[in-house]
């Protein structure tokens, strides 16, 4: 979309003002409840938080990467599970419709995910298939029609239990290993033979829900096949790097909560008559965060402008979603410290952050998955030069 500085700097300042007048009043009641209420779903599909990678023509946003993460720097202000609701809608499930859908489909559908008034769950991980995406067992079998038979299970699927529709990833060649032979398809929530699991009880991010699916021979429709038969592993990966600048800039939007959060107790909290603030090795946390924050921040704004600018940037992306997922980690350890036993109790808002920060060194791909693609494209490209 390639907003002017004025438009974007006025979108993202509506945000911040959401955030702080009507998201971060509810944390407590939605870590509770486990649920996000009906009237912040709808402020957030007012203010097209659903669709802010998807075209116009949709009802979408069509944010450019550079301008995604700004605004996820602002809606991460607030704790997590509140972008959690609506990031597969702008990530790889409302993303891989708009890329390898049909027209008729994405007709069908991107006008009501964009609005958040239809809800998407992405559906690769599978209790023996984690970080080894490419060892998938769910299998779609093709029929003599062109129909398609989808079975298997698929395990720690945010949204399971409440999708409209499921972007789903299984193997669509019985001879082929590693990532060849894979496919990708959409499935509406109400296919018969998709039975859906009870949401799991998670460390933390309540108010958005995964549990387990499963495919009890589905049939679908030729029409259900996403991009071309065998190559759902390109499709996924063309919607991985921005989601990983994504992660990264939900990483740097709570570490800058967890440091207002930490300074504000810091400079009100007294021991030995004056405020802890005032003492060097709590000064020295606090500065630690800033420094990562900051570096973090630079990295996600630096790497989105180099995908806007048409770059390859899966190494890029690696290195952000590696750096500040480990960076927040840090930052609320650090958080929790300058609390002291208050930052320990379940009413302190650090101790409900540093549970909800502790997934991003797993999801979008582990840290250690991460060193492992970073350096990967190291070797490939000393050796390209």
């Amino acid at each position: 979309m390639a907003l002017d500085a004025e438009s974007l700097a006025q979108f993202t300042d509506t945000v911040a003002r959401f955030v702080r007048e009507r998201l971060i009043p509810a944390e407590a009641q939605v870590a509770a409840d486990d649920r996000i209420p009906d009237d912040l779903l709808r402020g957030m599909g007012e203010l097209g938080l659903f669709g802010m990678t998807l075209p116009e023509q949709f009802g979408g946003l069509n944010l450019n990467a550079s301008e995604e993460v700004r605004v996820v720097f602002e809606l991460c202000y607030a704790a997590p599970a509140f972008r959690g609701y609506l990031g597969a809608n702008n990530g790889l499930g409302g993303r891989a419709i708009l890329v390898g859908g049909s027209e008729p489909m994405k007709d069908k559908y991107l006008t009501g995910i964009a609005s958040g008034e239809i809800v998407t769950a992405f559906a690769l991980t599978e209790p023996e298939t984690g970080s080894d995406a490419a060892a998938l067992k769910t299998k779609a079998t093709k029929q003599a029609d062109g129909s398609w038979v989808l079975s298997g299970r698929k395990t720690y699927i945010t949204h399971a239990d409440i999708a409209d529709v499921f972007i789903v990833v299984a193997r669509s060649d019985p001879q082929s290993v590693g990532g060849k032979g894979v496919s990708v398809f959409l499935v509406p929530g109400d296919t018969p033979g998709l039975a859906r699991g009870k949401p799991e009880k998670k460390m933390g991010q309540q108010g958005t829900h995964v549990a387990d699916l499963s495919f009890n021979d589905c049939v679908l429709p030729a029409s259900a096949l996403l991009g071309v038969e065998g190559r759902g592993f390109e499709l996924t990966m063309q919607g991985i790097d921005r989601s990983r600048l994504h992660m990264g800039a939900i990483c740097v939007g709570v570490a800058r909560r967890l440091i207002d959060e930490s300074l504000k107790y810091a400079m009100e909290r007294r021991q030995f008559g004056k405020p802890i603030a005032e003492f060097q090795l709590v000064q020295a946390m606090l500065a630690d965060s800033q420094a990562e924050m900051a570096a973090a921040r630079a990295l996600v704004i630096d790497s989105a402008a180099r995908c806007d600018a048409g770059e390859n940037i899966s190494m890029e992306a690696s290195c952000c979603k590696m750096f500040a997922s480990e960076m927040v980690g840090r930052v609320a350890d650090r958080a929790v410290q300058i609390f002291g036993g208050a930052g320990y109790m379940q009413d302190s808002v650090v101790e409900r952050l540093y549970r909800d920060v502790r997934v991003f060194r797993i999801y979008e791909g582990t840290t250690q998955i991460q060193q492992v693609t970073i350096a990967k494209h190291m070797i490939r490209r000393a050796t390209a030069g």
